[in-house]
């Protein structure tokens, strides 16, 4: 957005980084057996949300911009089912769950509006 100078400033980034901590804390619980399916899943697709951020950040054309925030979108998503799949299989409670729901949600409101300014803009 127009007065930033680093995808650092973006408050939808800084959401999604906040998750991503809260998903490697959360997922160094999970069994041992997890190591190498949910954990690793759960971490890569969290860790995605803010690397594409990051990277459409940097983009000059509008395209290419919403193209990595789509991307980013989607990983939101997958992220989404695994905490369904982590409170179903009791790897987090209910409330881990909720908590780490409303910081997604924050991630994922605060994306859609940055994703709708960069679409309105006519520059």
């Amino acid at each position: 957005m127009e007065g930033t100078k680093t995808f650092e400033e973006l408050n939808a980034w800084k959401k999604a980084h906040a998750f991503i901590l809260e998903v490697y804390s959360k997922t160094s619980t999970y069994p041992k057996r997890e190591d190498f399916g949910l954990t690793s899943q759960f971490r890569r697709a969290a860790v995605s949300i803010a690397a594409n951020i990051a990277e459409g950040y940097k983009k000059k054309g509008k395209p290419d911009k919403l193209r990595f925030f789509n991307m980013a979108q989607g990983s939101l998503e997958e992220c989404r089912y695994y905490l369904i799949l982590s409170k179903d299989l009791n790897y987090i409670t209910g409330d881990e769950k909720g908590a780490l729901l409303e910081i997604l949600n924050d991630a994922s409101r605060l994306l859609n509006s940055y994703c709708k300014a960069i679409s309105s803009d006519i520059h």
